[in-house]
């Protein structure tokens, strides 16, 4: 089955996407799954520098993605770019800060000693709405990204 890209302001085809086959499905899974395992092992400075990195691309690169979102979504072409920003925003403070938010923390209790420890789980899935079409992968991408 076809999925139909139709611009809402204009009304006119984009472009056709065919839908995944259940094969396509999963070796996509199976890919986030081998990506999650190397990216784990990096460093906090390793994960924050490939974030510092999505931002300059998303800050390079804004009028081009802004104006996709534009096409797709009917959305305001200053909506659109603020959206990039916002994003690019998102990655320099989750790279920024990141590591203080994941650091082991004490914690008092009955124990000799208590800590909570943030640990990465595996690669995240998210079925999210388009209405905010990068923002919506980013809010959630970047601290898992940061996490490991």
């Amino acid at each position: 089955m076809a999925i139909a890209s139709i611009n809402p302001a204009t009304g006119e085809l984009s472009k056709h996407f065919d839908a995944h086959t259940d094969a396509e499905i999963e070796s996509a899974l199976d890919r986030a799954v081998s990506a999650f395992e190397k990216h784990r092992r990096s460093s906090f400075a390793e994960r924050a520098a490939k974030l510092q990195y999505a931002a300059e691309i998303l800050e390079e690169y804004r009028e081009q993605f802004a104006r996709i979102i534009t096409a797709e979504m009917g959305k305001l072409l200053h909506a659109s770019v603020d959206e990039i920003e916002k994003c690019a925003r998102g990655c320099r403070f989750y790279a920024e800060h990141g590591e203080k938010f994941l650091s082991e923390q004490m914690v008092s209790s009955d124990a000799g000693r208590s800590y909570v420890r943030h640990e990465p789980l595996g690669a995240v899935l998210a079925i999210m709405p388009w209405n905010f079409p990068f923002w919506q992968v980013f809010r959630f991408a970047a601290p898992a990204l940061m996490a490991g």
